[in-house]
Parts: C-alpha cells; structure tokens; sequence
C-alpha cells in the first residue's frame, strides 16, 4: 500500500475542518489512508431531533463522509468525487457523546467508486452501517499546496 505524504495529510484534515459544511455538523477528519478514513463527530443539542435521539441526518451524513473519504486517496489529483447512491440502517439511537464513522474503501474505479461505513458510539457499539457508490469527477479537485503522494 501506498502511504500518503503526511504534509498533504494534515493539509487536507486542516482543510476539511475549516470547511463550512464539516464545521457546521463539529465533524472533523480524523484519519485518512489510501482505502480508509475515520471520521469523528462531537455529538451537541443540534444534532437531536424532538424525541431527544441523534437525528438519522447526521448519522447518514458520517456514513456519506466516511465512504467519501475512504476512496478519496485512490482519486486522481486533479480529481474530486460525489455520492451517488447512500444506503444504510440504522442499528441503535444515540442520545449524546461522541461518534465515530470508519470508512472502507471496497472497490475503485476509474469513474464509479464502492464504500462502506459502520458508526459507533463513545461506547464502541455499532449504531448505524451504510454502503455508497461514489462518482469521479475530473477537474474537480481540492486545490492543495502538497502532493499526495511522496
């Protein structure tokens, strides 16, 4: 396996937390290598709905993020990626802590990309696992300073 240059690494995690979307959600890049991702969330009020359990809109967007990073690595530089296909369960309701998303990457491709992801509580049981079909997509990358790759 190929090990990401670690510059390029913490550039992108750094990007990734001061993005707009992972910042509003306190969603942040943890790990990424070629294949896999964690992605951890520090669950708050905002993220309940009226019965007082994690809304299922977050636990899909771990699992929507988690699957996109995890094949981000195998992505050409000049190219970025976009769900097409999100399915998941939803295993046991969370009501607060932390949250953590392990994505896998199962199968990349040229053009369409195959992932899943299992979320877990501060406890380490599994709440929700979903799979998603990704899409490439050239000339769309994330403009970095570093390479990649060494």
């Amino acid at each position: 396996m190929v090990q990401p240059n670690p510059a390029y690494v913490e550039e992108l995690i750094e990007t990734v937390k001061t993005s707009p979307f992972p910042a509003h959600m306190s969603m942040r890049l943890e790990t990424i290598n070629q294949d896999s991702a964690i992605i951890g969330l520090s669950l708050g009020n905002c993220h309940l709905q009226p019965f007082g359990i994690v809304h299922g809109g977050v636990l899909a967007t771990l699992i929507d993020t988690a699957t996109f990073w995890s094949v981000f690595m195998r992505l050409p530089e000049d190219a970025g990626l976009v769900n097409v296909d999100l399915k998941l369960n939803y295993l046991r309701p969370v009501i607060d802590g932390e949250l953590k998303a392990e994505g896998i990457a199962i199968k990349c491709g040229k053009s369409i990309s195959y992932a899943e992801a299992k979320v877990f509580d501060g406890l380490g049981n599994l709440v929700a696992h979903g799979t998603s079909t990704l899409m490439t997509l050239p000339g769309k990358s994330i403009k970095m300073s570093n390479r990649k790759f060494l």
